[in-house]
């Protein structure tokens, strides 16, 4: 896959004002983490590994460029995003069945966490190629730790939907999980989520982190609804967001508390009241406690 035509390029990598040679590497995919803003995060190995490689595919090569210019690494650059997967996938491909060295990238962090470099991987296994994870960054991780929450237990949902009505179905579904929730959010839809969690989870606590490692870095912390209220009177942040919210407390009730509460004050009072008690007594959403209490009261009259 190599063009003969082509100049020999140096394999050396540059660190601290020197010139180090990268390594010869083995074959195959190398799946390698990069800095989530701050250029200075980057790992040797990663950097090696950019030097040695045959060929750095990554999702926006003016980006993943500033990244090499700054650590003076001359390993040719390709495109590898959503728009083009299908049709570059089978070239990277046979980079690999020649016994060539292909670097994968994101924009940012590590590939495959909300990017299109699964399928490469995946591939790249049922073709009998060598997968190298090459570890770093994560801002799903940096902000896991930041945020304060419980970190024994947590998973990693990604973005929500962008529509309202599937992103507080998803929500709902969310709520018995055990454990801290990581997500992504953007800018500019970020006070309506962070309205839709905490109507759907409660007032649980829960950390905004914007912009890590890079210089406007912002961690705002405090209960969902108070985060809610503050971004959508200052607007929409720039930059790119990750949110982390506590698990359930051992406080909230289980459906089936509700669900008996909700039967035994509907009993003695009307269901606009039953409602809003219940709601107060388990820490749920009323809209929530509301729209049992209807589906409860419909049930009873059949």
């Amino acid at each position: 896959m190599k063009d003969p035509a082509s100049p020999p390029r140096s394999r050396i990598f540059r660190l601290a004002g020197q010139a180090l040679p990268a390594p010869r590497l083995q074959p195959g995919l190398h799946v390698v983490a990069t800095p989530i803003g701050n250029l200075g995060d980057v790992t040797v190995r990663a950097l090696e590994t950019l030097a040695g490689a045959d060929l750095v595919a990554c999702e926006d090569t003016r980006i993943t460029h500033r990244l090499m210019e700054r650590y003076g690494i001359e390993t040719p650059l390709t495109a590898y995003h959503d728009h083009n997967a299908e049709s570059a996938r089978p070239r990277l491909l046979a980079l690999l069945a020649d016994g060539g060295t292909l670097a994968l990238v994101s924009d940012a962090g590590t590939p495959l966490v909300s990017d299109p470099g699964f399928k490469l991987v995946r591939a790249a296994i049922e073709a009998g190629h060598r997968v190298v994870p090459i570890p770093g960054a994560s801002a799903s991780l940096a902000a896991l730790v930041a945020a304060g929450l419980p970190t024994d237990r947590f998973f990693f949902e990604g973005f929500l939907p962008a529509k309202g009505g599937a992103r507080r179905s998803r929500i709902a579904e969310l709520r018995g999980l055990d454990a801290t929730l990581v997500l992504y959010e953007t800018g500019p839809r970020l006070a309506e989520s962070l309205a839709d969690l905490a109507a759907g989870l409660g007032s649980r606590a829960a950390a905004v982190c914007r912009e890590l490692t890079k210089t406007f870095e912002e961690i705002r912390r405090g209960p969902l609804d108070a985060l809610a209220a503050h971004y959508d009177e200052a607007g929409a942040p720039k930059g790119e967001i990750v949110l982390v919210v506590s698990g359930p407390t051992e406080e909230e009730a289980s459906d089936a508390d509700v669900e008996e509460a909700l039967r035994r004050a509907l009993a003695t009072l009307s269901l606009k009241d039953a409602a809003s008690a219940v709601a107060a007594a388990t820490g749920r959403p009323r809209r929530e406690i509301y729209a049992l209490a209807l589906t409860l009261e419909r049930t009873s009259g059949d």
